[in-house]
């Protein structure tokens, strides 16, 4: 999810003009020499910033090379990548499955780039002292029964509020709330800052909530919450989006990057492709910029000066 590449100017004396458009129109293609600079895209969540901020550190440091963070949501990411506007993504969540095919499968102007070592998982979760009180919401069966506990005054008549995700991010919630029948009203939070800010206030209140949640997230160990069980995900029950009736699938978060910048990249892309930490590790950073109030490159050097022997292993064998 995070990259950006670099074409080098060459020398166009002698060239006419028919000729530097032909240049022009094919830029996009020209392989990549090994480069001295490297773009990293940087998708609106917090663990896939952390990603980037750690990569830069340490490439900047170790490898000498000049590391640039443009912040991409996944889909322009892709686009990005087969461009060659970027190098690499470093935590891919799934949610372009059309221009995943489209450019690894049919056009191969993006590859793999390995494990990220970190899994995903999204799903529906209440604070558990509310599940405490009322069990029934450990599955979704139990919704309707006590969808008037999450009421509000824009969840509109018979129906609870539901704390929806950024835009951008992985979602099947409207299409999960439609086809299961469910008396839900999405309230679109916005961003991640803004949803959990909601979701600080009202678990600060105990208040009930019902909300879309995933790992990994550096504030699940400040607050306790509870899944909502939703029917079993069986391959192919979330596509097309319109009829998905299961629950979201588990998803081992991936790297991939610029054909042209894997074959040519030299060591920044041999790193990239060793960069592999956990869970653990990535909301020790994610935790440090969101909660501590670090600055990315602030809480990425924290990490990256007491964790040494983590990252050595990433760093290109001589």
């Amino acid at each position: 999810m995070k990259l950006s590449k670099r074409i080098r100017n060459t020398s166009v004396a002698g060239v006419g003009i028919l000729g530097m458009l032909a240049l022009s129109s094919c830029a996009a293609d020209t392989k990549k020499e090994a480069s001295d600079e490297v773009t990293l895209t940087v998708p609106s969540w917090v663990g896939a910033r952390a990603n980037a901020e750690v990569a830069k550190v340490i490439m900047e440091k170790e490898l000498d090379v000049k590391v640039k963070l443009l912040q991409l949501d996944e889909p322009v990411a892709w686009d990005a990548l087969n461009n060659g506007k970027a190098d690499a993504i470093m935590e891919d969540w799934g949610g372009s499955p059309k221009k995943a095919q489209l450019y690894l499968d049919e056009k191969k102007t993006v590859v793999k780039g390995g494990d990220l070592g970190v899994e995903g998982h999204i799903g529906w979760f209440v604070p558990k002292y509310y599940a405490d009180a009322h069990p029934e919401i450990k599955t979704w069966k139990g919704i309707n029964k006590l969808a008037k506990d999450f009421s509000t005054a824009g969840s509109g008549e018979g129906k609870g509020e539901f704390l929806g995700a950024a835009p951008s991010y992985t979602t099947y919630d409207e299409p999960l709330i439609k086809n299961l029948k469910l008396d839900l009203h999405i309230k679109e939070t916005g961003n991640e800052a803004a949803q959990i800010k909601e979701i600080q206030q009202k678990y600060q209140d105990k208040k009930p909530f019902i909300t879309y949640w995933w790992e990994p997230q550096w504030l699940n160990a400040d607050i306790d919450l509870v899944e909502v069980k939703l029917p079993e995900f069986k391959e192919g029950c979330n596509a097309p989006d319109t009829k998905t009736d299961c629950a979201y699938a588990d998803t081992p978060l991936q790297k991939y990057l610029n054909a042209d910048f894997a074959k040519d990249g030299g060591d920044s892309a041999e790193f990239l492709k060793n960069f592999k930490w956990t869970t653990d590790q990535q909301n020790v950073v994610a935790k440090a910029i969101a909660k501590d109030k670090l600055t990315g490159p602030a809480a990425a050097e924290k990490w990256v000066k007491e964790n040494k022997a983590v990252w050595e292993a990433w760093l290109p064998k001589k």
